[in-house]
């Protein structure tokens, strides 16, 4: 009888098919099952019903997920939080630990498992492999030895996990979760830093089914022996991979690696351990050690060459991740070096932010700046040079530095600079296009502040007053740079009230894929006006934290005015706008 919210199949494969799986199934030394697209059982072994306390006949055309997939408490497991449900309709290949069956009695199994595509004729297929957490649940006659279905499925899947991300934590977390349980009981990692110091990043294990890190056998290690035989002073050094026991180094140590290796093998329990050096093309990354110690068996010189198939893998995605990171420290040096100090004059208080796109290793084309013009108004700026590459942070430092020459020299309106600007961006500086806003803020004869501004295809300006109400400064609009050269550009002049606050932001702080800018916009509007009374640094950090949208994949360049709540009239008669006799 089919269980409530079962499925079967809509057909099952050719007998040829049947039977070829069937032998392929039986071959394999763990639990496991096909099932097709749908996710329904179209073949299953002897050790997957043992498993799961089920005859063929009642695994058989059903949907596996509907059928065993459960909750720690026994809950059926919605469809759309199932990842092996997921990776089947996918055809990728997927692993997961801590997860639930339930067996044919009733009872509640945690297992790990693997997803591997395959095929069956003309359709597409999926192989799912079952391990126990408890040893004492495998199937009579399972052990710890990978058949060559498993260590195939492994080494794709350490492929898959590991080029995928270029975060190097994260690529060392994915590592220890592909090794433990599924090879060792323990991984080590030992990894050789930039300055040729050894640091020992990992020293994991799995503790009542949840992954667990030693803290107190992290940390840094003792130099790499040139000339020592030990097992990871070889590995550190590349020579070789190597079988360990705790045997190898109870002898008197020949290096501080040896006493250190000693007493892990003494803390952990390990009564095996292999080790392989972790290879770049270039240079030598690290060791990583796998020991047993609740598994009973011994490593054997037969789990060296997959361990060197993994190490292998681990060195390739480190070192991109290495490469990636690097890059993207010089590039977010490079771009903060190329963003001013902000100044002090006329009272106001003014604080900046620059944020890198999350996943960008380039320099971008966002800027900001303010700076003192020679008649005592502030300029202030914002922009952005179309690109992520240096060619953009080439052209933003240019026009950046152009703009601030034009201004210094000519006591004009902000229209007028630009317009200046827009010609010798195409003419001089080569930038294709770019949008800017310039500002001139100064103090009338009544010590008032007053902004004047143009702007060349940007986001508008955002007044928010110490009250609480948000306007956005729409007009003086005008094309972007390098589009219509000589076309005039127009002025707008507000006044700017005492406690208020003005910002000027690219639209990486707006914008969202699959959502217009209008939406962007009252976001920003809504958030800044919340938060009109706050001081002004942790008003812009709040105001970044809540609207920058968290599938932004551009930078974020903000400069935050605070107008003084009581102007300086002694600078008022000092300063005056543009033109003023």
């Amino acid at each position: 009888m089919d269980r409530p919210g079962a499925r079967r199949t809509g057909g099952q494969p050719p007998d040829d098919v049947r039977e070829a799986l069937a032998r392929v199934l039986d071959a394999l030394r763990s639990a496991a099952y096909v099932t097709d697209e749908q996710g329904c059982i179209v073949e299953v072994n002897a050790r997957a019903q043992q498993l799961l306390a089920r005859p063929a006949a009642q695994l058989m055309g059903q949907d596996a997920h509907d059928l065993l997939h459960r909750n720690q408490y026994g809950e059926r497991m919605p469809r759309t939080q199932c990842s092996m449900r997921e990776a089947i309709h996918a055809g990728r290949t997927a692993q997961k630990t801590g997860e639930w069956l339930e067996r044919g009695d009733g009872t509640l199994l945690r297992v790990a498992w693997t997803v591997a595509p395959c095929d069956l004729g003309d359709r597409s297929a999926a192989l799912v492999l079952l391990h126990s957490h408890h040893a004492a649940e495998r199937p009579e006659g399972a052990g710890t030895r990978l058949s060559e279905l498993e260590r195939l499925a492994l080494l794709a899947e350490t492929t898959s996990q590991l080029t995928s991300t270029l975060d190097v934590e994260e690529a060392l977390r994915r590592l220890v979760r592909l090794v433990v349980p599924r090879l060792a009981d323990w991984a080590v990692i030992d990894l050789i830093t930039e300055r040729d110091e050894v640091r020992r990043v990992t020293v994991a294990h799995m503790d009542n089914g949840v992954l667990a890190y030693r803290e107190d056998l992290q940390g840094p290690m003792p130099p790499v022996p040139e000339e020592s035989p030990m097992p990871l002073s070889r590995a550190l050094r590349g020579a070789a991979s190597a079988l360990a026991r705790p045997e190898t180094y109870r002898g008197p140590p020949d290096s501080g690696l040896a006493v250190e290796q000693r007493r892990l093998f003494e803390v952990t329990g390990m009564h095996s351990a292999v080790i392989a050096p972790i290879r770049s093309l270039r240079e030598v990354l690290g060791a990583l050690t796998l020991g047993r110690s609740a598994q009973p068996e011994p490593f054997t010189a037969a789990d060296i060459a997959l361990l060197e198939d993994i190490t292998r893998r681990a060195g390739l995605a480190l070192d991109n991740a290495r490469l990636y990171q690097r890059q993207r420290t010089v590039a977010e040096t490079m771009q903060r070096h190329l963003l001013p100090q902000l100044p002090h004059g006329l009272g106001l208080e003014m604080t900046a932010r620059y944020l890198s796109a999350p996943d960008a290793s380039d320099v971008g084309g966002d800027w900001y700046d303010a700076f003192t013009l020679a008649d005592g108004a502030m300029a202030l700026a914002i922009g952005d040079v179309v690109g992520h590459d240096l060619d953009a942070a080439s052209g933003m430092a240019q026009l950046r530095n152009m703009l601030r020459a034009y201004a210094w020299s000519q006591q004009r309106p902000p229209s007028k600079i630009v317009s200046w600007l827009d010609q010798a961006s195409v003419r001089i500086a080569e930038v294709s296009m770019a949008t800017l806003v310039f500002a001139r803020t100064t103090m009338t004869d009544d010590g008032q502040c007053e902004l004047s501004w143009t702007n060349a295809g940007h986001p508008p300006p955002l007044l928010i007053t110490h009250d609480g109400v948000a306007r956005y400064l729409t007009d003086g609009h005008g094309l972007l740079l390098g589009v219509a050269p000589d076309r005039a550009r127009a002025d707008a002049t507000t006044a700017l009230p005492p406690g208020s606050t003005l910002l000027l932001y690219t639209d990486g702080l707006i914008e969202s894929p699959g959502k217009s800018i209008d939406d962007g916009l009252r976001r920003l509007s809504r958030h800044a006006a919340s938060l009109a009374h706050r001081p002004l640094e942790p008003f812009t950090d709040q105001l970044l934290a809540r609207t920058r949208p968290s599938d932004n994949d551009d930078d974020v360049a903000l400069l935050a005015v605070r107008i003084p709540s009581d102007a300086p009239l002694a600078d008022a008669k000092a300063l005056r706008p543009y033109g003023a006799r």
